[in-house]
């Protein structure tokens, strides 16, 4: 396991031991279990003596200016990171999480496989993952591709949706759409699953898509958060996105908003799940699990 002391790594890697696996944990900080070994995917390769598979969950992750020290620093992690992992992992099984962010922002995404065209990113992650995932498909590994991870230790997605409430209100940019979310546990089922799938690329989320309305409303009720969810037109929220990027630009900070998150709620993203079906996967956990596990143990966020 790599990435294992973070949100969805920790979580593969106690689903691979509740297996009976022998778990190694690679990564500059130790995993909730297992052998530590440290490893700086930034400049390091990994020691894989006496590993039979890899699950490499560790990456760069954010929203960096474009030009930026955190720009290098992601490409350095998520791309010859990916580089060195595959160097020293050269014959064992490889199972590399990517992100439902390769595919191209401009095309329709009502319902997309994974053929769908992987350019004209709008951010570095995009771009790192697909060039990171592209010499991991070269190298015959699994690609496994989620959209929007959640789950119980988060510490992306929901820390961002809550941030945004002012006042008690939420604006979203555009009109209702439907989108796919994966609950962190069933990417991990996908992760032990795909040591044993054919090479190339998998959708992974859960079994139906979600409106993104009436989802977002759920998650801020279920931590005791009152606000009102309200649309703010599209073409405003564009202008404001490119308006935070110039600014960043000139700071080197992350931009406040970007088109990139823009984008990830205002048109539909639908994942067509069949090619991961095939192999036998099935997403057991939806959102309305996740919710009612935050009722019953913390009714409030924070």
């Amino acid at each position: 396991m790599t990435g294992a002391s973070g949100f969805c790594g920790g979580r593969v890697a106690r689903a691979a031991a509740a297996s009976g696996a022998s778990v190694v944990c690679l990564g500059r900080g130790p995993g909730p279990l297992g052998v530590h070994r440290y490893w700086d995917a930034a400049s390091a390769v990994p020691d894989l003596s006496g590993v039979d598979a890899v699950v490499h969950c560790a990456a760069a992750v954010g929203d960096p200016a474009p030009g930026s020290r955190a720009e290098a620093a992601m490409r350095a992690v998520n791309v010859d990171g990916t580089a060195r992992l595959l160097r020293a992992a050269r014959g064992r099984p490889v199972v590399w999480v990517s992100s439902a962010s390769v595919y191209d922002p401009g095309r329709d995404r009502g319902l997309v496989t994974e053929d769908h065209p992987r350019s004209n990113h709008l951010n570095a992650y995009g771009r790192t993952k697909a060039e990171g995932e592209a010499l991991a498909l070269a190298a015959g590994t699994v690609v496994l591709r989620p959209r929007a991870v959640y789950g119980p230790g988060d510490t992306q997605l929901l820390p961002r949706l809550l941030s945004r409430v002012r006042a008690g209100t939420l604006f979203l940019p555009g009109p209702d759409v439907r989108l796919s979310l994966t609950a962190v546990e069933n990417l991990a089922a996908a992760c032990l699953a795909a040591v044993g799938w054919p090479p190339g690329a998998y959708n992974v989320a859960d079994a139906e898509p979600y409106g993104r309305d009436a989802a977002v409303a759920a998650v801020l009720r279920a931590h005791g958060v009152r606000a009102r969810v309200r649309h703010l037109p599209l073409p405003l929220a564009a202008a404001a996105a490119r308006a935070a990027e110039a600014a960043a630009r000139l700071t080197g900070a992350e931009p406040a908003l970007s088109r990139y998150a823009v984008d990830q709620l205002a048109h539909p993203v639908v994942l067509d799940l069949a090619r991961a079906r095939s192999r036998g996967w099935t997403p057991g956990r939806a959102l309305e699990d996740y919710l009612a596990d935050v009722g019953a143990v913390s009714p409030r966020w924070g």
